[in-house]
């Protein structure tokens, strides 16, 4: 007889640097506008610090800020010391060389001299510094100012590009796209007189948090997923983002806003998306939120006449998180002593395709509620068949699987099994994986990796515009019947802080 050989694959040496893969990005320069704002001092600077600490930025690289207060290079370098200070992120052998790179610019949003004045300035940093004409405009201010600051850059010549590979200009717009979906297409047609599509990165932090991106990998590299995610194996989906913070000083955003403004529109309609698309036939940017868009459109057209049966709408009241007592959203500073925003919503949707139809998705999302959690619930349906009803009765609990995304970055899977003993009983287990076990090398946080798939050009964790526009599609009749609606404070329901939101409220 032969002999049979065991074919085995090959182990591939990665090291934990390796993944960073940033090392060749182009030399650029990364313009914050509003950066004697709080995205920047909590977020930027010290996500641009800790890529600089990990060998994670360019070579060479200029940080300019740009505000409407007016400060010196070196009392805007001072500032991010404190907030690095602040954030724990402070490296003292480090900063010095990281603040050489920082410079400050103060600009007037509304007149167009003082943009052409920031255009001379980055073409002499280019110059001295041989960043080749290559920038990331990162607009870290109310979601009112994008198409005016973005048309001024326009109009100061910061949106145009060289044909020759280098000289790119990419602009960073934060959530919100729009109110509705009048206004997202409005903001687009603003944004692309001056900026094409591919220099337009829609940010959606939620999207580079490592567990979200590892939802793909979980489900198209491993073969025995697949086959089983589908309406045949599977319930109802629960996706939740729960927050044990209130409005804090957000009120008034947060007013205009409501919760499915605010969350639902982006963060939760992505986590739907990469819960339910299609494999698309490469790992390539374009397929991949081409795939996301699919799903957004086989929405089925939420049924506003008979809201109360697919939604449920709440505002948080006083209470307690973490044992010590909390306002309730009407007490909070700028906000109406007779709101009617909501702070939390849970509701009902389906998707109308061959995979998914009839399986109900409840997407949840609310503000001071028990615990900071966002998750993704894949309920499998129960046994067809239980050969064991006269042992064990008729009940045996569905297997569940559970993406946890934050705080628990984890996969975990519930399953039955024999109780140990003489008797015949079931336990449920559950199989746990953390995404972090056997890891020891640099962690990105969400702003890491959204900063380096800017200066990558990698557009795969943003949104399209057509994306965009199809979610407020969606979205938008929702809005206009909750917020027109004869019964609108009937529709809203208080529930305690710290709870997690309006009980005994059925749409399932």
């Amino acid at each position: 007889m032969g002999q049979v050989i065991e074919a085995r694959a090959p182990d591939l040496k990665i090291r934990p640097e390796d993944c960073l893969g940033v090392k060749h990005s182009d030399p650029s320069t990364i313009v914050i506008v509003g950066a004697t704002g709080d995205l920047t001092a909590r977020k930027l600077v010290p996500a641009l610090f800790n890529l600089y600490l990990n060998d994670g930025l360019p070579d060479p690289f200029r940080i300019v800020g740009c505000g409407r207060t007016k400060l010196s290079d070196q009392e805007f370098r001072n500032k991010m010391k404190e907030a690095l200070l602040v954030n724990g992120a402070m490296d003292a052998s480090k900063w010095p060389a990281f603040a050489a790179a920082l410079n400050y610019r103060s600009v007037d949003y509304g007149d167009l001299t003082s943009f052409m004045s920031l255009a001379e300035f980055l073409r002499k940093l280019d110059q001295i510094h041989n960043t080749r004409g290559n920038r990331i405009f990162y607009l870290a201010i109310p979601p009112s100012l994008y198409k005016p600051l973005a048309q001024m850059l326009g109009q100061a010549g910061l949106g145009k590009e060289r044909k020759n590979g280098n000289g790119w200009s990419r602009l960073v717009v934060e959530k919100p796209f729009g109110r509705d979906l009048k206004t997202a297409i409005d903001l687009n047609q603003g944004v692309q007189e001056y900026f094409r599509e591919h220099q337009i990165f829609r940010i959606d932090h939620y999207l580079a948090k490592e567990t979200v991106q590892n939802i793909l990998m979980f489900r198209f590299a491993n073969a025995i997923f697949e086959p089983i995610w589908n309406r045949r194996y599977i319930d109802y989906v629960n996706i939740t983002a729960s927050e044990t913070l209130g409005v804090e000083h957000r009120a008034g955003y947060y007013e205009q806003a409501g919760v499915i403004r605010d969350m639902f529109q982006n963060h939760i309609m992505q986590l739907l998306a990469l819960t339910a698309m299609e494999a698309p036939s490469q790992f390539e940017t374009d397929r991949v939120r081409d795939e996301k868009v699919k799903v957004f459109h086989s929405l089925r057209p939420f049924p506003v006449e008979k809201l109360h049966k697919y939604i449920v709408l709440g505002q948080y009241g006083q209470g307690k998180i973490d044992d010590k007592p909390v306002p309730g959203y009407r007490e909070e500073p700028g906000v109406s002593p007779d709101s009617l925003t909501p702070t939390f919503a849970r509701m009902k949707v389906f998707i109308d395709n061959w995979r998914w139809q009839g399986v109900p998705f409840f997407l949840t999302s609310g503000k001071r509620l028990a615990k900071k959690l966002t998750e993704i619930e894949i309920q499998f349906k129960g046994i067809p068949h239980s050969m064991f009803r006269q042992t064990l009765g008729e009940t045996i609990a569905a297997n569940r699987l559970t993406l946890g995304i934050h705080p628990d970055e984890k996969i975990t899977f519930t399953f039955q099994t024999k109780n140990p003993g003489a008797r015949v009983c079931l336990r449920s287990v559950t199989m746990d994986f953390s995404y972090h076990q056997n890891y020891t090398g640099p962690i990105l946080d969400a702003y890491e990796k959204v900063l380096i798939d800017c200066m990558l050009g990698d557009q795969m964790l943003f949104w399209k515009q057509d994306g965009v526009e199809q979610c407020w599609s969606f979205l938008t009749p929702i809005l206009n019947e909750c917020e027109t609606c004869g019964n609108r404070a009937e529709m809203l329901h208080f529930y305690e802080s710290g709870s997690w939101g309006p009980q005994m409220i059925d749409i399932s």
